[in-house]
């Protein structure tokens, strides 16, 4: 499998660079690509919700009224969670909703992303650049070239490189990741993925 490698101007070079088919070219496992972005969204979470129990309420333990003959129900104290006010029953408790997942699983996972987005024909691959500054501008102009513009892009580099970072992150629709940083989610997230080239042979070897 071959995609054409693109220069910033949008032009094709006239090179190819290989997909390999185990990596890009995999019937989609959208049950592993479901178990991934579960973990991933489950690691975001903090956790630290937390709602007082009926013996946290700081109220008086005083039995407002009778047992019997009042007409409702028996509610005890004004810490009651039947009352306004009162504690809440069963309420959250910090916790940690991370779970295991296993490095074959995950690496499954994002092969069947990458796979969908060859599928969907959303991969452009762009010849390395750079900027010599932080420029906006200059990365709009490359959207443009590569027409991507007004797409949610996700920009695939081979190492970090500030300056492209930079120039992107003003943009609401665009995200920069490094190889090493690439996982299902922010695959699946964008609706396009631009790819410098050399970032092929690393992603070839997931």
């Amino acid at each position: 499998m071959e995609a054409i490698v693109y220069n910033i101007k949008g032009e094709d070079t006239g090179r190819k660079v290989t997909l390999k088919e185990g990596v890009f070219g995999i019937e989609p496992n959208d049950h592993v690509i479901y178990l991934d972005v579960k973990q991933y969204l489950a690691n975001q979470r903090q956790g630290t919700a937390k709602s007082k129990e009926r013996s946290e309420m700081s109220g008086s333990t005083r039995k407002l009224g009778r047992q019997k003959g009042g007409g409702g129900a028996r509610r005890g104290d004004i810490n009651s969670p039947v009352l306004v006010g009162g504690a809440r029953v069963f309420g959250p408790k910090p916790r940690d909703y991370s779970f295991k997942l296993n490095k074959k699983e995950k690496s499954l996972a994002r092969k069947s992303a990458l796979s969908y987005k060859v599928q969907q024909e959303a991969i452009t691959v762009v010849e390395d650049f750079t900027f010599e500054a932080p420029k906006t501008k200059e990365f709009v102009a490359l959207a443009n070239n590569l027409k991507v513009a007004g797409k949610k892009v996700l920009v695939i580099l081979p190492a970090n490189n500030n300056n492209i970072l930079l120039s992107a992150r003003n943009l609401p629709k665009t995200s920069v990741s490094t190889v090493s940083e690439l996982n299902t989610y922010k695959v699946l997230n964008a609706a396009h993925l631009v790819v410098l080239e050399s970032s092929i042979s690393a992603l070839n070897n997931f």
